[in-house]
């Protein structure tokens, strides 16, 4: 696998050109299982492919049963200088329902071991609208969270996955679905509570404090290339070394046998290339840039709509206008962008925000 990942590190990098990499994270699965010196050898090949910037953000998602002390050093001396620790509750039955392997006091023994090695570069991620959770003992595993979180916290609402034992009974009626006001109203507390503790708001579902916040994520918000290596691993680049120039959605192959087979045949285990036109990827820039507290300037706009402006789109569109007026979208001088109301609704506001990019776009290209 180590041989594979680096493999195709190699040809990816060498076939998108790029000159400089500002963070490398390693996500998806439990990368904290893997051998420090895999991370090492990752990390070796990405400088040698490409230009590492001094100072990159180097972060690595653990799970507290794969993440003791010794190991969590070992990281740190492979590169690793942020982590991300998937506590996702402090309550052991709440644990037991998510079906995870550890418990309320492996997570605080990790997170404790992790705040002395990564000070102030620590963050968790937590889970609510479970079946059964009440707002009140959200709130309560939330404020014993933040007696002992470091400066960086992700919230996510639970999604179902099908296939997962608690889907099947959930589905089956013997747990119940959590009512999806209860849930909203999860939210708007912990947002408030996050607030009140010094936690800034920067995005949708994180939280930072002390300016911690992920270099990573945000390059990724912003529309940023990246590119993603490994079994089933996503990437947003431009692949230059075939002449083209537009940016290509990439998917690696999911299966992890059949992905090595095909990195020993090509260099590399990508499943699916898909060729963004500009509207698709203007669509990615509005759906990701207004998930950040910032939104969208209108120079990042431009960057990938030299002749359509934020104006041209949203400015005269009477839906837009009403969503002005009742304070949940803000289009200025300074760009495009959710209020504190309007983060909290994003995923209704972009039904009719895409509906109108996309009139727009249609308008455009029959000369209307």
């Amino acid at each position: 696998m180590k041989n594979c990942l680096i493999q195709e590190a190699q040809t990816l990098i060498q076939l998108s050109e790029v000159q400089r990499i500002t963070s490398v994270y390693f996500g998806g699965g439990t990368p904290s299982l893997a051998s420090p010196l895999t991370i090492d050898a990752i990390l070796d090949t990405v400088s040698q492919c490409s230009h590492l910037a001094e100072g990159a953000e180097v972060t690595l998602e653990a799970n507290p049963t794969s993440a003791d002390a010794l190991r969590l050093s070992e990281f740190q001396k492979a590169g690793v200088n942020r982590l991300s620790i998937g506590i996702q509750s402090l309550d052991n039955a709440e644990l037991k329902l998510l079906g995870r392997n550890h418990t309320t006091c492996d997570a605080l023994r990790t997170l404790e071991e992790a705040k002395k090695l990564f000070p102030g570069r620590t963050s968790i991620d937590l889970i609510f609208g479970l079946p059964g959770q009440t707002v009140a003992s959200w709130i309560q595993g939330l404020e014993k969270a933040l007696a002992v979180c470091d400066d960086h916290v992700s919230l996510y609402q639970l999604t179902l996955e099908r296939g997962t034992s608690l889907f099947k009974q959930v589905h089956q009626g013997f747990l119940p679905i959590t009512n999806v006001d209860i849930v909203s109203e999860m939210y708007e507390c912990a947002r408030h509570i996050l607030q009140n503790s010094g936690f800034h708001q920067y995005e949708v579902s994180n939280f930072s404090k002390n300016g911690a916040f992920s270099t990573h994520n945000l390059s990724y918000w912003r529309g940023s290339q990246y590119i993603g290596i490994g079994p089933g691993a996503h990437g947003r680049f431009v692949p230059r070394g075939d002449g083209r120039i537009h940016q290509e959605a990439r998917i690696q192959t999911l299966e992890p046998d059949v992905w090595m087979k095909e990195v020993f045949a090509f260099g590399h285990g990508t499943r699916k290339q898909t060729p963004l036109r500009e509207l698709d990827k203007l669509e990615e820039v509005l759906m990701l840039g207004l998930r950040m507290d910032v939104g969208i300037t209108h120079q990042h706009w431009l960057q990938f709509a030299p002749s359509l402006s934020l104006w041209d789109v949203f400015g005269e569109s009477e839906e837009i206008k009403e969503l002005k007026e009742y304070g949940l979208l803000f289009l200025d001088d300074r760009g495009l962008r959710c209020s504190w109301k309007g983060l909290a609704v994003l995923d209704s506001l972009l039904l009719i925000l895409l509906k109108q990019l996309q009139q727009t776009w249609i308008e455009r290209e029959k000369g209307v």
